[in-house]
């Protein structure tokens, strides 16, 4: 029996921008092409990463992550911004695969830790990263919108 097809990773570009966009508004997000584009090239710094999860050629996911400076520590963190699974691809181990491609990003920027929001909104998403060993008592997020 043989192995089954490993996902694959690669930085999005603007040809992605329509499936982004796609898996972006199924999961509540509204968001067309352009708006795509323009976040792309937003994250284009060297800090900042979007990257593609893909299968044969089709599109499952994408994370998007930037790297920052602490100023109370010597160091850097890798937060997450985006973590987007398409719903027919659930459960098979995307996430996870994204989050150990980040995981992998943060080690090569020099992080010292990975942070992620979960809204409460969406459990199976706390769930995922708890069970990768996050720890949900570290949180202390405010937010006042502008």
């Amino acid at each position: 029996m043989s192995d089954p097809p490993a996902i694959t990773f690669r930085p999005a570009g603007a040809a992605d921008a329509p499936a982004i966009a796609a898996l972006f508004t199924d999961e509540g997000y509204p968001a067309g092409p352009s708006d795509i584009k323009g976040r792309l090239a937003r994250f284009g710094a060297p800090t900042s990463r979007v990257v593609i999860a893909e299968l044969d050629g089709a599109i499952l996911g994408f994370i998007a992550v930037v790297a920052l400076p602490r100023f109370e520590h010597d160091d850097w963190i890798l937060r997450i911004m985006a973590l987007v699974v398409d719903a027919g691809a659930r459960e098979r181990g995307v996430g996870r695969a994204l989050m150990a491609e980040a995981e992998r990003i943060g080690r090569e920027v020099g992080a010292t830790f990975v942070e992620v929001t979960a809204g409460h909104h969406r459990p199976e998403a706390r769930h995922l990263y708890e069970s990768l060993g996050y720890d949900s008592a570290v949180t202390a997020y405010l937010r006042k919108k502008l």
